[in-house]
């Protein structure tokens, strides 16, 4: 079933919404769940959370991508699971290792949200697919190096510097915009 097919099934309130959706994007959803959860059964729990926000969303949201809209849903539900799970035990998984990678080019408070987002959007966008997909892979659906350079075929060094150039040039783009670093 195609996304519009799946949406259409949310806005009439059909029960069919949620078991399209789980046949199609269950997999991607549990694979990021997971990649930040790192237990199956904390990641199928967050899964059926997701599908339970989506419900709650559509309508009135129409999702213009119904894959990146679920995979914001699962990160962030998961990401939230994560951080109250961990509250007494900082410094274990990768969540922390992924934010201190990223601490350099993080901007601070003094942007707002939304320019952030817009530069980047714009900084991705501009990106060579693979730097993209690989950036996107370890930053956003929290994947390890290894599971990267497997998935793209490349050694993981290759992983590394490419992460460590993107996250330079990500710095540079948000100070040359005045982001606060």
């Amino acid at each position: 079933m195609d996304d519009q097919a799946i949406i259409d099934l949310y806005w009439r309130r059909s029960e069919r919404a949620i078991e399209a959706t789980a046949q199609k994007y269950g997999g991607y959803c549990h694979s990021i769940s997971y990649n930040i959860l790192h237990s199956r059964e904390d990641a199928d729990e967050c899964v059926n959370d997701t599908y339970m926000k989506a419900w709650q969303a559509i309508p009135p949201t129409r999702p213009a991508r119904l894959a990146a809209y679920l995979a914001k849903l699962v990160r962030n539900v998961s990401l939230h699971k994560y951080e109250k799970a961990n509250a007494k035990k900082r410094g274990a998984g990768q969540v922390p290792l992924i934010v201190s990678e990223l601490e350099h080019c993080l901007a601070s408070s003094v942007a707002t949200d939304s320019e952030v987002v817009e530069l980047l959007n714009d900084f991705l966008a501009q990106l060579p697919q693979e730097t993209r997909q690989i950036f996107m892979g370890r930053y956003f659906h929290f994947q390890s190096i290894k599971d990267i350079a497997k998935m793209r075929q490349v050694s993981e060094s290759k992983v590394k510097m490419v992460l460590l150039r993107t996250r330079n040039d990500l710095k540079q783009v948000l100070e040359a915009e005045g982001v606060a670093l």
